[in-house]
């Protein structure tokens, strides 16, 4: 590092921690750091920016979250405090102030949910034998690496001395975890313990303070081997500091560690270890005790996870994860079993809440999309999303080429901000196959150099002279298209487009490759990145200033698909310069599990509310709606029929899926004629028709017509949670309780338009709802949308009395106070059903749209659908038994990633 550069770090470490503990009016900022100027010596464009970081952090705040924990527990840890010297939690609080990472606020916020973690831990010098086990559970890429290392310190200091990481399946992502521990923990550079040159380089903690260093048997650059182990030389009980072990969680690594630790370590009289450990498992719903699909690997990973918790007589485990629907909790076939799983969180589980500057999967897929998401709708005849191995590419999608020069673009507005020295990367995700990922990657490195060329050529040119290059007309085009509302003009950005392109480094990040994403080397001056990769992207792995993400597979559930949200995150000075293109069916699937975790998050906070356990949270999560497609996708290879007992309370069920012969098309026109009029037989019903700016509303009716209803309508069977059976069982047991009475809506639109004209058919003057076939619709099922989603925003509002409706907005503003203005804010439906009095049931005529679907032709009048909102159940609710055939289940829930292939080329 030269000496500029020292300087500069230097003058923002001491401006930060000028105000770690107490932020002051921006006036006494502004005052503080410019005399710090005078004394480093800096350019006015490091105090501008020093300022407005400082500006921007400080302005971040956090709240603790909610906690489930068993009733049994003796807390320990305030009356052992005065005896702890919290010696590496003070080293690493201090790195954060420092660096500017965490305002004082989140800081503290930190300290106190750290705290809450380690003290739901076992009391390390408790004597005996004895075990926890606990979840942490945060958000995608919201700091939960952070997290555990403050953990660790905290646990540390305690008295744990044996600690291990668990830190994903794939290299980067040890590699990239090793390296966040040997800053806020270790101290120490432990690339230096493999190599040649044996010189200590001290990082992180280890500038604040030396004096006590972590022994470490892994490395930033190698994973554990027993070779490396045995060169370090004492044994664990030599140690006078704690140890610590980064691992890949797989199993010969696994193995090799037990088998090191029983051959060198193990001194009781039983086998055991006789030093508290703690063992941090990253990406817990990854070490599942599930046989997915006939494959071993998982469940042998999961036994030895266990085995090394065995090895220790005294351990506590605290896994990690964004997905509250972890395999854990719904795989095994009985409640039984599920709750006396060796890895189930049964002593207790932390809900964290993500910092007020996070992106995530609210803000991006329900408040402002329109902001953040470009369609995806080209690339199928350049690489169709279900592709085998040898898909010729011969050329790329253009809307990939278009992300790659928003990309370009996006630097280039950042480098005119003065974000010269800072990581950035885009994210392209669109194959499973290696190889078809390193032709993505050759084909994009040869365009990336294609636009340098050109911008050499022609870029310094007057702005008329530029664009006539074809290269950087596209580039202007891409401008004008994602960025030309925002503050900075062409003529501004056009002089930063060479030293934009000229830096873009394409890389692979898959297991094939040796590409690394080796953001550390580049810490001066930034490392600019197109990484092309598929799962080695999709866990964990953090792409540093993340701007474009081109993520095109196919649709996935819940674990995978919002794992594979590297987008999510933190994007302080350049979240408007970010885009992520994805087609229609992912940006549903989306929508509807960022819906889904919300409503878990919410039962969360309320079940602590009521003193709820833990193993009570498991089973909630069990019965959730969504743990259906959950479950059966993962138990596909055990039989030709899959059972699984669910609620629907406080959930939207509706029929995305619709059966598309003339036959059944009419038998459910007939249906929804009937039950208007079995409603019309009661003239003192009738009689209360509203006509609202959303259709023609019924209340209070009696649950007889809508069980009738649903009775008679024809169910598609790729509508899988409106299969009538369990639907009509449900509400049957509960039709003298909270299902008494329904509210029915018939939507209509406001007005007519060429082609949609009213119609009375059902005995009700409609004009119909216009949503567009799915692309994948065939002559037997009519997909509602490419996202399959039937009702539009608000409708759950309908029913849902006035003051209600405006508390559950004033909370939901409350909640996500830093995300998008109100004005452009646009609330999900959940908010609304969970203050509903009464179930809801719609139902549509829609008039369906056929130019996206080339596989069905015209369809003459309105189609029927359906859809119910339920209530929130008051206290526990009945299950009741769906079944999913196994054919089903390959059709239509498998992703790319759970497929198997042969040939050994997946990512």
């Amino acid at each position: 590092m030269d000496n500029e550069s020292i300087a500069i770090e230097q003058f923002r470490q001491t401006a930060f921690a000028a105000f770690g503990v107490e932020y002051p009016d921006k006036e006494s900022v502004r005052e503080i750091v410019t005399e710090l100027q005078k004394i480093f010596g800096v350019e006015d464009c490091e105090v501008a920016r020093c300022i407005r970081d400082i500006e921007m952090a400080q302005g971040v705040s956090m709240d603790l979250g909610a906690i489930l924990v068993t009733r049994d527990f003796a807390p320990w840890l305030e009356s052992a405090r005065s005896g702890i010297d919290p010696y590496y939690w003070d080293r690493y609080r201090t790195l954060l102030v420092r660096s500017g990472r965490m305002s004082s606020d989140v800081v503290s916020k930190l300290d106190e949910v750290t705290d809450r973690i380690l003290g739901h831990c076992e009391d390390p010098h408790r004597s005996g034998q004895w075990d926890r086990r606990g979840m942490v559970v945060g958000h995608v890429q919201s700091g939960k690496t952070g997290n555990y290392t403050g953990l660790i310190c905290k646990a540390a200091d305690a008295g744990y001395r044996f600690i291990v990481v668990i830190a994903g399946v794939h290299n980067n992502l040890r590699n990239q975890t090793q390296e966040r521990i040997d800053e806020g923990f270790v101290g120490r550079d432990s690339s230096k313990l493999q190599s040649k040159d044996r010189s200590e380089k001290w990082v992180g903690v280890g500038k604040i303070d030396k004096r006590h260093q972590p022994s470490t048997y892994t490395s930033a650059v190698k994973d554990f081997t027993k070779a490396t182990a045995s060169a370090v030389g004492n044994p664990l009980a030599n140690n006078n500091q704690p140890v610590v072990f980064v691992i890949k969680k797989n199993s010969t690594t696994l193995r090799n560690l037990l088998e090191w630790l029983r051959q060198n370590n193990t001194i009781t009289e039983d086998e055991k270890i006789d030093m508290p450990m703690l063992l941090v498992d990253d990406e817990a719903d990854n070490a599942s005790i599930n046989i997915a699909h006939g494959r071993g690997e998982v469940s042998k990973i999961n036994g030895q996870i266990r085995d090394l918790l065995a090895l220790f007589a005294k351990s506590s485990y605290v896994g990690y994860t964004a997905t509250p629907f972890a395999n854990i909790f719904v795989d095994p076939d009985t409640d039984d079993e599920m709750l006396g799983a060796d890895l189930f969180p049964r002593d207790f589980i932390v809900s964290l809440d993500p910092p007020s500057n996070y992106s995530g999967p609210n803000r991006i897929f329900q408040e402002t999309p329109d902001a953040y998401l470009v369609p995806i709708e080209d690339a199928e005849a350049y690489l169709p999303l279900k592709h085998k191995i040898d898909w010729p590419i011969t050329n790329l999608p253009p809307s990939l080429l278009d992300a790659v020069r928003a990309f370009v673009v996006a630097r280039a507005i950042r480098l005119h901000r003065g974000d010269t020295g800072a990581h950035m990367s885009m994210l392209v995700n669109a194959s499973r196959f290696t190889g078809i990922q390193g032709r993505i990657q050759s084909d994009l490195h040869r365009y990336v150099r294609e636009l340098e060329s050109a911008i050499r050529v022609d870029g310094k040119k007057s702005e008329a002279q530029a664009i006539s290059n074809p290269s950087i007309r596209e580039l202007h085009s891409s401008w004008c298209k994602h960025y030309s509302s925002g503050p900075e003009t062409w003529s501004e950005i056009q002089p930063n487009l060479l030293h934009s392109v000229a830096a873009v480094k394409v890389i692979n990040v898959n297991s094939k490759s040796s590409d690394l994403l080796e953001y550390s080397k580049y810490k001066n001056t930034g490392l600019t990145v197109i990484a092309v990769g598929g799962f080695a992207l999709s866990r964990g792995l953090t792409l540093e200033g993340l701007m474009v993400s081109y993520f095109y597979r196919r649709s996935l559930m819940y674990d995978t698909i919002l794992q594979m949200g590297r987008w999510f995150g933190f994007r302080d000075r350049y979240d408007d310069l970010c885009r992520i293109w994805m087609t229609e069916e992912s940006q549903g699937w989306y929508e509807h599990i960022t819906d889904s975790i919300d409503l878990l998050r919410e039962e969360f906070h309320l079940m602590e509310k009521a003193g709820a356990s833990p193993n009570e949270f498991g089973l909630k999560v069990r019965s959730h709606p969504d743990s259906l497609m959950i479950t059966a996708r993962n138990k596909v290879g055990f039989g030709q029929r899959v059972t699984v007992e669910i609620g629907l309370g406080n959930y939207m069920i509706e029929t995305a899926a619709l059966l598309g012969d003339a036959k059944h098309i009419e038998a459910n026109t007939q249906a929804a004629q009937q039950l208007i009029a079995t409603l019309k037989a009661k003239p003192t019903l009738w009689d209360q028709l509203e006509d609202i700016e959303r259709g023609w509303l019924l209340t209070r009716v009696d649950p007889q017509p809508v069980l009738d209803f649903i009775t008679r309508f024809r169910n598609s069977e790729r509508s899988l949670l409106t299969q009538p059976q369990p639907v009509l069982k449900y509400i049957e047991d509960r039709r003298e309780s909270t299902l008494a009475e329904w509210d029915i809506l018939f939507p209509s639109l406001l007005e007519e338009s060429e082609g949609n004209t009213e119609f009375a058919d059902w005995g009700l003057p409609i004009i119909p709802q216009i949503r567009s076939a799915g692309g994948a619709s065939d002559r037997s099922t009519i997909l509602v949308t490419n996202k399959q989603r039937v009702a539009g925003r608000g409708i759950e509002k309908v029913g849902v009395e006035e003051a209600l409706a405006l508390d559950a907005e004033r909370e939901f503003d409350k909640k996500y106070d830093s995300s998008a203005g109100k004005s452009k804010r646009s609330y999900p439906d959940r908010i609304y059903r969970a203050k509903r009095a009464r179930p809801l049931l719609i139902v549509h005529a829609l008039r369906m749209k056929v130019d996206k679907a080339p596989n069905i032709e015209q369809i003459p009048g309105p189609i029927t659908a359906w859809g119910i909102s339920f209530p929130r159940p008051n206290g526990s609710e009945p299950r009741v038994e769906y079944l999913v055939n196994a054919t089903w289940i390959r059709e239509n829930l498998l992703g790319d990633t759970d497929e198997e292939d042969l040939s050994g080329d997946n990512d």
